[in-house]
């Protein structure tokens, strides 16, 4: 199976450059003196460039405006969290001190229960 693979692999490979063979043998040997020849090559060369400026500034647009939500979600998130922590840590607190409350109620009773020694 590995081998089938591999072979449709360098098929394909083949057939890629063969393209791109065949395309620069067709821009060379056309009916074009070379002046013009270097001409156009000049002119797809620059358009090919432009076209990939603009996509260029057209994902560092995007990446910027992906960058920028992240950012905002992380802050909204950590918000959130900070709120829960400190809701938490009341709740603690108010846990903490009903048990001390409790502690003391206890020690108080059983000071009034004879024979009782406190610990």
């Amino acid at each position: 199976m590995a081998e089938h693979e591999s072979q449709q692999g360098h098929f394909f490979m083949g057939f890629l450059i063969g393209g791109v063979l065949g395309a620069l043998a067709g821009i060379f040997f056309a009916p074009k003196s070379g002046k013009e020849l270097r001409s156009d090559i000049k002119e797809k060369g620059s358009e090919v460039l432009k076209d990939a400026k603009e996509i260029y500034a057209d994902a560092s647009t995007k990446a910027k405006a992906i960058i920028d939500e992240a950012k905002y979600r992380a802050g909204e998130l950590k918000k959130e969290v900070d709120r829960h922590l400190s809701e938490a840590r009341q709740k603690a607190k108010e846990i903490l001190a009903c048990g001390e409350k409790k502690e003391g109620e206890a020690s108080e009773s059983a000071k009034d229960i004879p024979g009782s020694t406190e610990v």
